[in-house]
């Protein structure tokens, strides 16, 4: 039995660099304009619990996930791959596999600034439907956007409305 919140929550795993800073917040501004609820791992600063049992709470209590694999390559030479992202997509599909309590019709958006970067490091998800979002918090919307209109939202507001009104609020 899945409740209401579980219905409506998001789980949004993304970068949390300065350069992805438009793109996470547009992509919040679209879930909330469509009446649905972000979670994210700093939306809770509680210093005593674990960061990892955080996000696990936040995926296992959130119907929709947003997961963003554009910053797991290494900026320079020497530096490690960043792999948080990819991390707690594996939890995801773990949970959506294993939890059971109605964590089976869980639903995925996975973006990626451009196509196929993924495969290099991640090519075990090949042949899913990754969309990209070029870098570009137009198009990030309108990815969210159609996402989750195709999986029960609604609200029909169009991208462009949506777009605008983020502009606005900006």
């Amino acid at each position: 039995m899945t409740s209401r919140k579980f219905e409506t929550s998001v789980f949004v795993n993304c970068p949390f660099d300065e350069d992805y800073a438009p793109i996470l917040q547009a992509i919040l501004f679209c879930i909330i304009y469509l009446g649905y609820h972000p979670r994210i791992a700093t939306e809770n600063i509680d210093f005593g619990t674990n960061r990892l049992e955080k996000i696990i709470n936040l995926i296992e209590n959130s119907k929709l996930s947003v997961h963003d694999l554009s910053r797991c390559q290494a900026a320079t030479k020497g530096e490690y791959f960043r792999l948080n992202m990819p991390f707690e997509l594996g939890i995801d599909f773990g949970c959506r596999r294993f939890f059971g309590k109605g964590r089976s019709t869980k639903v995925f958006l996975i973006l990626e600034e451009q196509d196929y970067r993924y495969q290099a490091a991640l090519s075990d998800i090949a042949g899913l439907d990754i969309r990209k979002h070029e870098g570009d918090f137009e198009v990030a919307i309108e990815e969210i956007r159609h996402w989750l209109v195709a999986n029960g939202c609604t609200k029909r507001d169009g991208p462009a409305r949506i777009t605008g009104a983020y502009v606005a609020f900006q």
